[in-house]
């Protein structure tokens, strides 16, 4: 998607000097933005280590959880360059979506993506059992893969224990203790720069077996 035209939306652009905090974790949120110029960093406290969940480029936006929802910023977001910005809030946000349908459009898909990714992680977490919770999350990594061989039951993830233990909501050396578990059973392989399930349709069957029947 092509970057908005400033003068149509001048009055809604910020700019942020290199390694300048646009907003920081855990403060409240009232605002989103779309980069026009510049990258900007997402990084989030896990621990007492900062890690980076993404680098952002111009006509992507971030922040956008502020106008679905009433909760406190889940990451930092810092300039890494120059960076130019549109900023919008639930009062100018109408004028956004009536001015610029292809952003509207966008938006829109992002909304449900993320609305979708909430009460994804919600059913995992209603999960008892520890080992559930990690097993759901690969199921749930393996429905936002559209590009692959889905004719095997084995997938190859490309993530990390932090971040299937953030999903899983769980400490990342209960992670690591459950993984090794299922590396044990052979239904898993862990390698240098990704995960293996050997079975997905194995563990699918394990999750349901767990899941409240409501």
């Amino acid at each position: 998607m092509a970057t908005v035209d400033m003068a149509a939306f001048g009055r809604f652009a910020r700019t942020f000097q290199p390694g300048e905090m646009i907003f920081s974790e855990f403060e409240p949120g009232d605002a989103f933005y779309l980069i026009q110029s510049g990258r900007v960093q997402l990084v989030k406290l896990i621990g007492d280590i900062e890690k980076t969940l993404d680098i952002l480029q111009p006509s992507e936006m971030f922040g956008e959880m502020a106008i679905l929802e009433n909760s406190p910023r889940s990451a930092t977001a810092i300039a890494l360059d120059n960076v130019k910005v549109l900023e919008f809030n639930s009062k100018n946000f109408e004028i956004l979506m009536l001015g610029n349908p292809q952003i509207a459009l966008k938006l829109l898909k992002m909304f449900s993506k993320r609305i979708y990714d909430s009460k994804r992680r919600f059913m995992i977490l209603t999960l008892d059992e520890p080992p559930a919770k990690i097993a759901d999350v690969f199921l749930m990594l393996d429905e936002s893969q559209a590009d692959i061989d889905k004719s095997t039951e084995r997938r190859e993830f490309k993530t990390s224990v932090d971040d299937v233990a953030q999903w899983a909501g769980m400490t990342v050396n209960q992670t690591r203790e459950i993984l090794n578990n299922f590396v044990n059973q052979r239904r898993m392989e862990m390698l240098q720069d990704r995960i293996v399930v050997k079975n997905i349709n194995d563990f699918s069957r394990f999750v349901n077996s767990r899941r409240k029947k409501v």
